[in-house]
């Protein structure tokens, strides 16, 4: 398996994906490039190649909800950093992303050398975010906060509460006991202070923006 440093695409629209990787091999030949299409793929490359340095991560992809594999991948590689790509460049979803943990956000509309720049920031260890009017959010704040509590264990147990699934159905979904799977229940509706399993699927619609998320 090659150690050279990593820079993985996530995006479910493969012509964006081309176009992304086209300006990856032109500004930074030095890195290899990997790509994901939807969360189960973005989360197999993240296990499988530990050279990753940075993920450009499409908000709009099967298997997320809005900022969902944003938050899982922080949880799960919190020194990894992740560049937000995305349609939807409104004010509040820039600021939302910057403060459930993204290192930069690109909106798909930029000029390649923007793009570039963007991401050679983050990889300098800066950020890369677009000016944005929206003012920090202390719910949004709280929000991420409370999320951060997570194992990335039972992020994914929530994700699936939030599908409507029932205990057994997790269980299958994850390879868990279904003993396992109510543990998990019990310990994120604590951590989240939340008293039914409605409420944590109400807290992970949060999660999308008030308009939708598009790609």
């Amino acid at each position: 398996m090659s150690t050279a440093p990593t820079l993985l695409v996530a995006d479910d629209h493969p012509l964006f994906r081309a176009a992304v990787l086209h300006v990856l091999r032109e500004r930074l030949p030095q890195y290899r490039t990997l790509e994901a299409a939807s969360a189960t793929t973005l989360g197999q490359a993240l296990q499988e190649h530990p050279e990753i340095k940075l993920v450009l991560l499409d908000l709009s992809m099967p298997g997320t909800r809005g900022f969902s594999a944003l938050l899982h991948v922080r949880g799960e590689y919190p020194e990894l950093p992740v560049v937000i790509i995305s349609s939807n460049d409104h004010p509040r979803v820039i600021r939302r992303a910057q403060q459930f943990g993204a290192a930069g956000f690109i909106p798909k509309s930029a000029p390649a050398d923007a793009m570039g720049d963007a991401i050679q920031a983050v990889l300098d260890g800066g950020s890369g975010f677009p000016p944005m009017a929206a003012e920090r959010s202390e719910a949004d704040a709280e929000l991420a906060a409370r999320l951060a509590q997570l194992t990335p264990q039972q992020f994914r147990v929530l994700l699936c509460l939030a599908d409507g699934l029932l205990n057994k159905q997790i269980a299958a979904a994850l390879g868990l006991a279904e003993n396992t799977v109510k543990v998990h229940v019990t310990a994120i509706l604590k951590k989240l202070a939340c008293y039914s399993r409605t409420q944590a699927a109400v807290l992970v619609k949060s999660l999308e923006t008030e308009d939708g998320v598009s790609s």
